[in-house]
Parts: C-alpha cells; sequence; structure tokens
C-alpha cells in the first residue's frame, strides 16, 4: 500500500486523535518526498495515537471535515440531526459519529467507507 493510501485511510481517524499528529503527518508529505525514514516517523505517530483518547475538541474538527462531504447533499432533517449531535459531543457520548457513519452509507461516499475512522465507528456499532 502506498503511504498516499494507508493516509487516506488513517486521515480523520489521526485528526479525531491529535490535531498536532495530523499536521506533523502532512508536514511530513510535504512536496511528496517520501522516504524510508518518513515513512517510519508515520508509522510511529500512527502507534502512538492508538494510546491517546480521543477528545470533545479533536472529534470536532474531524466530524466537521466529514460533514463536509455531506453538507451539499444532506436533507433539512439531517442537517438539523447533525447540528443536535454536534452540540451533545463528548467522547463519552457519541452519537454523531455513528450517525456520519449511516450517512456515508447512504450517500456512498466510497473516500469514507474507506476510513479507518467510518470502518471503527461501524464495528463499535454493531
Amino acid at each position: 500500500m502506498s503511504w498516499q493510501s494507508d493516509w487516506a485511510y488513517n486521515k480523520y481517524w489521526v485528526m479525531a486523535h491529535s490535531q498536532n499528529a495530523y499536521n506533523e503527518i502532512r508536514n511530513l508529505a510535504k512536496n511528496n518526498q517520501w522516504d524510508k525514514e518518513k515513512e517510519l516517523q508515520y508509522q510511529e505517530i500512527v502507534q502512538y495515537l492508538k494510546n491517546i483518547p480521543p477528545t470533545k475538541a479533536t472529534l470536532v474538527t474531524a466530524y466537521q471535515h466529514i460533514w463536509g462531504y455531506f453538507k451539499k447533499i444532506a436533507v433539512p432533517a439531517e442537517k438539523q440531526k447533525y447540528l443536535k449531535y454536534l452540540d451533545n459531543l463528548s467522547p463519552e457520548k457519541d452519537d454523531l459519529g455513528p450517525f456520519l457513519a449511516q450517512l456515508t452509507d447512504k450517500y456512498q461516499v466510497k473516500y469514507l467507507q474507506n476510513s479507518r475512522i467510518i470502518i471503527e465507528i461501524k464495528e463499535q456499532n454493531k
């Protein structure tokens, strides 16, 4: 798997765990100059984040980015539900993630369907 594919898979998951780590990885990927050393740094960051729980702020950022895929196609009721879930969001009470996962399937957004954050949300809510 190329680092671009792996990054596409992990991008929003990383964002949901740490904005700093997200920025660090984006910096690594700058100018598309990827090498073994950067690959190791990238893998270390992703491994490290497994032990970093999302915060309300990091979840909000990640979910707002994900919502960007739906904001022009969602019906008004979905937009209202999104805003309600966003207002009540906390790492302990996350109704927004599962809702976004439902929208991902409803609107067949392949990029998101193949993303780690959506895959993991679906696993947790089986």
